[in-house]
């Protein structure tokens, strides 16, 4: 007997047991959820009006300093102390020790690789690091079928995990997860050729441009890609409808 559209057989809802509380913590933690309008809030998704300063302003204190100086010890400083400021103040709040620190570890590994080789263009070699690492883990997310949009988008439209026994649902969270890849790898594109030129204030500015909003655009298209697209594909409560 075939199991109806939407429901898995005890065999796979076992398979997905070991994931399914890692995929709710992961999904919980990323701070995704819906605006008022059923659409994704993509403000809240980049972190916040206070997380967006905090990823944007350390690398643009840096920036403007390094290009209006020429001093490379100028800009890592003001760098570090913006980003300082940040986590004393989420200290002085009583926020996660984890969550206050994350900021400046970053821009203190930046500050390292670029007072390490003197060279202002190094500031940016963490970032491609990291974007490498996320563009990694999408990868082999989609080729392993379990999309990470799909982990993360499936707990905000209620649907859990039950998306992966639906062929369609499937395909549409590997597509929107392609579509983050590509933004991902845009940047790769766009900024190497800078970094090898030694073009800093253009890789700067790149750096800005392609972060946070990149990331946020990414994502709202995803959200638009992995609609529903049929009552029955979606799991959202009635007194909830899905609007996108």
């Amino acid at each position: 007997m075939s199991q109806p559209e939407g429901t898995s057989s005890p065999d796979s809802a076992a398979a997905d047991s070991p994931f399914a509380d890692a995929a709710r913590t992961y999904a919980e933690r990323s701070g995704l959820q819906r605006g008022a309008n059923g659409h994704i809030d993509v403000l809240q998704a980049a972190g916040g009006v206070r997380g967006i300063a905090e990823s944007v302003l350390p690398g643009a204190v840096f920036l403007a300093l390094f290009t209006m100086t020429h001093s490379l010890n100028v800009g890592l400083f003001a760098s570090i102390a913006t980003a300082a400021i940040f986590t004393v103040a989420r200290l002085i709040q009583r926020q996660p020790l984890t969550q206050a620190l994350a900021g400046i570890v970053g821009v203190v590994i930046s500050a390292f690789f670029s007072r390490s080789t003197g060279e202002a263009k190094d500031y940016y070699v963490a970032g491609f690091i990291i974007n490498g690492a996320y563009l990694g883990a999408l990868l082999v997310s989609v080729f392993i079928k379990w999309p990470l949009l799909g982990l993360l988008y499936g707990y905000v439209r209620n649907e859990g995990l039950r998306w992966r026994h639906q062929p369609a649902r499937l395909r549409a969270y590997r597509l929107a997860t392609w579509i983050l890849i590509l933004a991902f790898a845009l940047r790769f594109v766009v900024q190497l050729p800078l970094y090898f030129a030694n073009q800093v204030e253009a890789l700067g500015v790149t750096r800005i441009l392609m972060g946070v909003p990149l990331y946020a655009l990414g994502l709202w298209l995803a959200w638009l890609m992995s609609r529903p697209t049929t009552t029955a594909e979606s799991t959202v409560p009635a007194e909830q409808p899905d609007q996108d």
